[in-house]
């Protein structure tokens, strides 16, 4: 046992000072009378709740009418009741302190008692209010550890070991201290930049006046000058100089002519994108490559194509710039399709545009709202076993995918032709066999 190890020893000599204040506290009636005030104001605080806690929900709680900022900020102070308990106990205690400060000239249990309830509002706050994960997990391995250490008068003597432990890096070195707040704060300010950023992204959605490129040109914009400023908090929060990291920044810089050199391209061709709004979410659009669906989320990476087989492809922003894009739609535009068939050559082809270009008029998404955009029935050839002929009609929208509109003028067609007797003919072949059998001798 010479040689035990320091840390034992450390160990030991807490548990022997805990003890003695434990023992002290036993056979102290001020002790004593602290233990029952410390009774009395949870007990006190336990009817106020009860008191308060309905009131606080009547006031809270919004009618299902209101859809204000009022009633929003009023739900948010709804969900902070679970802290009125331990934060009135908490309270109620601070004023039994002063009186047994100067009554008996101390007040060690109970303001132990005092840190206690504030443990137990801590713990209330990340269990029961939190629900972000991330800042759930910071509060359960880091806020509560704390509150904790606080309670029982340990945190100051944690603190000091963590700034005494030394990390090096390099050329660099810091604290374990450092990289622990260096961690909370830049968890809880990149936190609250996201819910920023998201708040001010559903604001800019919003603007229906805006063109589709331009609101996602300033979601990104806004994104970029969020998460910018949030970098530049946490910078002077934590007091490291921006000059200090003029070199990381030159390396990171090489990093990306060199190594990055795609991922920049692509950045920069998003941002070319929503400038120019040659292709925008809602758009219908086929690459070279083969790629077509309709976007439905533009990244600064990459753009997001559904397919209509409910698929998701991922397409670099780059691609879009360098290579041959097929637009089909641009918030709705007018697009052409044909639908061919053909007729027995028994038939008054004559007659056939007009009885076809007036069925098509008939259903209700064909346009007909200009000549251009009436529909249009030609010949177009004469082939092996009828006359072929094509329907052009134009529709609002792409065809073959959500909206098939060809099936459904195909059938038109047919019921068109059945009911005016016109027949619909199907290949027809001769066969001539000859005989080249000899006679019998």
């Amino acid at each position: 046992m010479e040689q035990r190890p320091e840390i034992l020893d450390q160990a030991i000599g807490y548990f022997n000072q805990a003890w003695e204040i434990a023992e002290g506290w036993l056979l102290s009636p001020a002790a004593w009378s602290q233990f029952a005030l410390l009774v009395v104001a949870y007990l006190a605080a336990r009817v106020v709740d009860r008191k308060l806690e309905p009131l606080f929900t009547r006031l809270l709680t919004p009618t299902t009418e209101q859809a204000s900022v009022l009633s929003r900020v009023r739900l948010f102070a709804l969900i902070f009741l679970p802290l009125t308990l331990p934060l009135l106990a908490w309270a109620f205690t601070g004023l039994g302190e002063q009186v047994t400060r100067s009554v008996f000239g101390s007040g060690a249990v109970i303001a132990f008692g005092k840190r206690f309830f504030l443990f137990l509002a801590v713990r209330a706050f990340v269990q029961q209010i939190i629900k972000d994960p991330f800042l759930k997990l910071l509060g359960k391995y880091i806020l509560i550890p704390m509150a904790a250490l606080y309670t029982v008068g340990l945190l100051e003597i944690v603190g000091t070991k963590l700034d005494t432990a030394v990390v090096p890096l390099g050329n660099m070195s810091f604290s374990l201290l450092f990289a622990v707040q260096f961690a909370v704060a830049g968890g809880i300010i990149f936190w609250l930049g996201r819910w920023s950023n998201d708040q001010t992204a559903q604001a800019i959605k919003k603007q229906e006046e805006m063109r589709p490129a331009t609101r996602e040109l300033a979601v990104k914009a806004a994104e970029v000058a969020i998460f910018g400023a949030a970098f530049l908090v946490l910078m002077n929060v934590m007091g490291i100089s921006l000059t200090s990291l003029a070199v990381l920044g030159g390396a990171i810089g090489v990093g990306l002519g060199f190594g990055l050199q795609q991922i920049a391209s692509n950045y920069i061709s998003g941002i070319i994108l929503l400038i120019e709004g040659q292709a925008t979410v809602g758009d219908y659009v086929e690459l070279d490559g083969g790629e077509a669906g309709t976007i439905v989320k533009m990244m600064a990476r990459a753009a997001i194509l559904e397919t209509f087989d409910g698929r998701w492809v991922v397409v670099p922003n780059e691609h879009f710039i360098t290579t041959r894009v097929v637009n089909y739609s641009d918030g709705g535009s007018a697009n052409r399709y044909e639908a061919l068939f053909s007729v027995s050559y028994d038939s008054d082809i004559e007659n056939i545009p007009q009885i076809i270009e007036k069925a098509a008029t008939e259903l209700d998404f064909i346009l007909t709202d200009s000549e251009e955009h009436m529909p249009d029935c030609e010949l177009r050839s004469f082939g092996d076993s009828g006359v072929d002929f094509a329907l052009e009609f134009w529709v609002n929208g792409i065809d073959d995918g959500r909206n098939k509109f060809t099936p459904r003028v195909m059938m038109q067609i047919w019921k068109t032709l059945k009911s005016n007797g016109i027949e619909i003919p199907y290949p027809h072949r001769v066969v001539e066999m000859k005989a080249t059998g000899q006679g019998l001798a």
